[in-house]
């Protein structure tokens, strides 16, 4: 039988959040001015720079919040004009965090967050069914951290980051008249990040932030070949029905922040962020099977499928001013550079280079604040050139996201 190639993704959603599969929503507050990141207001902060978290005006400091993410996206056929549109379910990114001042030099807190992930499904008889049909990763990344003042004016701080991942992904497996399916929810990775943080006077701060790349993990994957059970025995898999293991790394990619922000006014101040993604560590993903002949041809249960990410930026801008000591109004804008090419368009993580336009109210009642945001994507539309997976035509989406968050500050 001929051989089949697998080609897995291990990655999901809409590439419109962010560069590459980055879920840039962390912060209600923050995404709101374009999810800049210099705001030292709540414990928010701590996922951005941990040492923002030693310059939080109070003794303790709880956040949290989540989004709610739409998106659609649409494939043109050039050869059929065919279109297919995905059907994809919302997404409901997450994240919580604690600081807590030690000393006076000394604050600890804790990050959660779920940094990189979504869903995407596409119809059952696309033409690219063979590539994807749905696909759903999720990942949780937990960050103790610890930040020391090194003077009045400045900060450092240090975090530890585990990861924990889910894969979901189902794919047309022609040759076999069936699917496949892919799963592992015990993928797992580690990772660090480190950064300064500086308030030189009262109108600015200036955040400068790592995050290093995490490789998640996938040991003890389950792959399910939904096939005619006659056909179990060319792949090797009579004895157990259909099902194989199967082994894998996703390279999550670091990630460098420049961050400030000035107070042109007690009431408005202005901020600027520059994210630079290292994406181009993703120019690959092999994958392991157990006892399957689906992969090379060097070597039948090994695929290696050439991704060819670059490294990608981010350019942001964001606004907020003060109508009253209870209700803040927040803009932003920003541009987030696509971390491939034409040529390597893949429809299980559908990239574009992506405007955004967000706003947001905060409200203050005494030490509790509510803060509501909302983003519209404006992506480039791409004509797909993949002669990899021989799929050709153009591709846009329609993403909108909204937020709401709650922190509270004890002086």
């Amino acid at each position: 039988m001929k051989r089949i190639l697998i080609t897995m993704a291990l990655t999901a959603g809409v590439m419109s959040y962010a560069g590459g599969f980055r879920v840039s929503l962390q912060g209600v507050k923050q995404l709101a001015m374009a999810h800049t990141s210099a705001h030292a207001e709540d414990a928010s902060v701590a996922f951005f720079n941990p040492a923002g978290i030693s310059f939080i005006p109070a003794k303790l400091s709880v956040a949290a919040g989540g989004f709610g993410v739409s998106n659609k996206i649409t494939f043109e056929n050039t050869r059929t004009l065919q279109q297919t549109e995905t059907d994809s379910p919302l997404g409901t990114p997450i994240y919580a965090a604690v600081a807590y001042k030690v000393l006076d030099e000394l604050s600890v807190g804790f990050s959660f967050s779920t940094p990189f992930g979504s869903t995407i499904e596409w119809p059952t008889a696309w033409d690219g069914a063979e590539i994807v049909e749905r696909l759903e990763l999720q990942s949780f990344f937990f960050q103790p951290m610890i930040s020391v003042k090194l003077a009045p004016w400045a900060s450092f701080g240090a975090s530890y980051i585990y990861a924990t991942g889910k894969i979901d992904w189902t794919k047309r497996v022609t040759q076999l008249g069936g699917d496949l399916n892919l799963y592992d929810d015990q993928a797992t990775g580690n990772g660090f990040g480190f950064g300064f943080y500086f308030q030189p006077d009262s109108k600015w701060d200036v955040s400068v932030a790592y995050r290093s790349p995490v490789d998640m993990e996938a040991k003890e994957g389950k792959a399910t070949f939904t096939v005619s059970p006659a056909l179990y025995p060319s792949i090797g898999l009579a004895s157990t029905g259909g099902v194989d293991s199967f082994k894998a790394t996703l390279p999550l990619v670091d990630e460098i922040t420049l961050g400030a922000t000035y107070k042109v006014t007690p009431k408005w101040l202005i901020s600027a962020d520059f994210n630079y993604h290292g994406w181009a560590r993703y120019n690959k993903l092999t994958l392991d099977f157990g006892n399957a002949p689906v992969g090379n041809q060097s070597d039948p249960t090994v695929s290696v499928v050439p991704k060819n990410f670059k490294n990608s930026r981010t350019f942001r801008v964001g606004t907020q001013y003060m109508f009253s000591d209870m209700i803040a109004g927040r803009l932003g804008w920003y541009f987030d550079e696509s971390p491939y090419t034409d040529e390597n368009f893949i429809p299980e993580t559908p990239s574009f280079d992506n405007y955004v336009i967000t706003g947001g109210v905060g409200l203050k009642f005494n030490k509790l604040s509510v803060d509501i945001s909302g983003a519209y994507a404006m992506p480039e539309s791409r004509k797909v050139k993949n002669s990899y997976y021989d799929l050709y035509g153009q591709a846009k989406a329609d993403i909108f996201y909204f937020g709401l968050g709650l922190s509270y500050n004890a002086f």
